[in-house]
């Protein structure tokens, strides 16, 4: 028997699409974060986000958006600005139901990620 995936623990799309919502209202209702979206086309954003939140809870997708270095290349990304990514992440998550041991493991899969993210 094999596990079950985070995604599907969660509720698979409709879950991550509620999670990538509530994550974005969060995080462009922070004043810290909000000049990074200033000239982003969040349809796309939204879309890529479903698909790498997807990916990192083990669903049937494969993110196809450009590597993490590339996509934020020139953004000048603080750690303080992935820090609070990293907490309405870890928020959105929770307030939609996604258990613990889920969330820790999703925010870890994120926490890896800063090196390619901070500073590029």
């Amino acid at each position: 028997m094999s596990a079950k995936s985070i995604y599907a623990e969660i509720g698979g799309r409709d879950a991550v699409e509620s999670v990538v919502d509530d994550f974005y209202d969060r995080v462009l209702d922070d004043p810290v974060l909000t000049p990074y979206f200033e000239d982003t086309d969040m349809d796309e954003l939204f879309a890529h986000q479903v698909q790498f939140v997807s990916s990192v809870a083990g669903g049937p997708v494969e993110y196809d958006g450009e590597d993490m270095q590339a996509a934020h290349e020139g953004m000048g990304i603080t750690g303080e600005a992935f820090a609070h990514v990293a907490d309405h992440l870890d928020a959105a998550l929770r307030e939609n139901g996604v258990p613990g041991d889920a969330v820790e493991s999703i925010i870890e899969d994120v926490a890896a990620l800063e090196d390619d993210v901070v500073g590029q």
